[in-house]
């Protein structure tokens, strides 16, 4: 099955149409998958977003896709690309996933936040994929949840802005809603 083109930006879209876009993409049930350990793959996603094979870039977006979509964390933390008959190794230097762009819709309680991933993925922040902001060596690491235990982490420009809509929105307690569930942005380590 084809892999549907991914958006190139969320501003002509509304967060109900990234919903549904959300929504409609099928992945394959990796969790169901439990293949004997075959290897590794020689593959890794640098902290950049940058999936490499054998050491050299993956130039072709659509094979980055492809392999996001077989991408499984394993209960002990170890990253695996998994199909029906083989598992194999990715090293992940850090998260899987970047969100680098954000739309809002909304305000207060109201709010909904989408994310568009490096990847093309998108995310519609609530209950079942939260955002976290935890204060991180280098600063602040705001996440948010993308599927099965793969997390991704916002993009400097991203999470400014949703610092500005947090500050804007002045609540008691810094932080965000979206999708009817409230994320603190508690930094404090």
């Amino acid at each position: 099955m084809p892999i549907p083109a991914a958006p190139s930006d969320l501003t002509g879209l509304s967060l109900a149409e990234i919903a549904r876009l959300a929504e409609e993409r099928k992945l394959p049930p990796v969790e169901s998958w439990n293949p004997s350990h075959c290897g590794n793959s020689g593959m890794r996603i640098a902290r950049d977003g940058t999936w490499f094979h054998q050491g050299s870039p993956i130039a072709r977006q659509a094979m980055v896709r492809l392999f996001s979509t077989i991408l499984r964390r394993e209960p002990d933390g170890r990253f695996v690309l998994v199909t029906p008959v083989e598992k194999l190794d990715i090293e992940v230097e850090d998260t899987p996933f970047l969100a680098v762009e954000c739309k809002s819709e909304g305000e207060g309680t109201e709010r909904s936040l989408a994310f568009r991933l490096n990847t093309g993925d998108l995310v519609v922040a609530g209950p079942d994929h939260p955002l976290h902001f935890n204060a991180g060596e280098e600063g602040p690491r705001p996440i948010v949840e993308v599927r099965r235990g793969l997390e991704g982490l916002l993009v400097r420009p991203v999470y400014c802005e949703l610092a500005e809509i947090a500050l804007a929105e002045a609540l008691e307690r810094p932080g965000l809603w979206s999708g009817g569930a409230f994320f603190p942005m508690d930094l404090t380590p």
